[in-house]
């Protein structure tokens, strides 16, 4: 994949992931259309540099999904990678979970439904630009889940699996996931210990896009895959509290 001169749609663009992702892509030269809930840090960051260029928006609403497909149809037609990192994770348990019905749809909307809706909608104008992608964010937690977050994990695994088969299908769009272990970000705020900084994930993705590695492991993720492979009981074990 060529480094500079595209046109990236990055979603949840302001913190974390999709931040150091932004920063990443900008530092080669690239346009970035970043999209997120918070209007004033979107404001600073089109402040910051006239590359990027704000939506404001939720995608969990289906007005703000088509207004941005329109977005981009008639302002950013030349629009060629798509990375899709927004998500949501909710730790509880179904037994004692007062609000379930609502955290489990809007994690299963977020994580997976909106993902592949926007690749859908968004896959004729990728089809026209050259060096074109797609950029799955999934997790460890889609290949050895944890116990305080089910629906959060079989998202994730939807998505890995999603990405697999999507792949099968494009010729002309590459189609990448990011699979990372435990990233400091807001989400995972106060859990898990040996976190890495989302800069270091974003580092190591750069180097992975440049050479076509299509399924990026992001750190312990590639430790996790071959105790996997050795032991999948080790792998479920060391995961089933994380």
């Amino acid at each position: 994949m060529k480094l500079s001169g595209n046109k990236i749609l990055i979603t949840g663009a302001t913190a974390g992931i999709g931040l150091a992702l932004l920063e990443a892509f900008l530092e080669k030269d690239n346009q970035i259309i970043a999209l997120g809930r918070n209007e004033e840090k979107l404001k600073a960051l089109a402040l910051s540099d006239p590359r990027i260029i704000p939506f404001v928006g939720d995608l969990s609403h289906k007005n703000c999904l088509e207004e941005l497909v329109l977005f981009i149809e008639q302002k950013h037609p030349d629009l060629n990678i798509l990375i899709n990192n927004a998500g949501i994770q909710y730790n509880y348990l179904f037994l004692e979970e007062p609000h379930l019905s609502s955290k489990i749809a809007q994690e299963i909307k977020i994580n997976l439904s909106v993902p592949i809706q926007m690749i859908g909608l968004l896959l004729p104008t990728l089809e026209q630009n050259k060096n074109a992608a797609i950029v799955n964010v999934s997790s460890g937690l889609a290949l050895a889940p944890k116990m305080m977050a089910p629906v959060y994990c079989g998202t994730k695994a939807g998505l890995h699996i999603f990405s697999q088969a999507l792949r099968y299908q494009l010729d002309t769009i590459k189609v990448f996931e990011i699979i990372p272990p435990l990233v400091d970000t807001a989400m995972t705020a106060g859990r898990g210990k040996g976190k890495i900084h989302p800069q270091q994930l974003a580092k190591e993705f750069m180097l992975a896009f440049q050479k076509n590695h299509f399924e990026v492991n992001i750190g312990k993720v590639k430790w996790l895959k071959i105790v996997q492979r050795i032991s999948p009981s080790l792998a479920s074990r060391i995961m089933k509290g994380y």
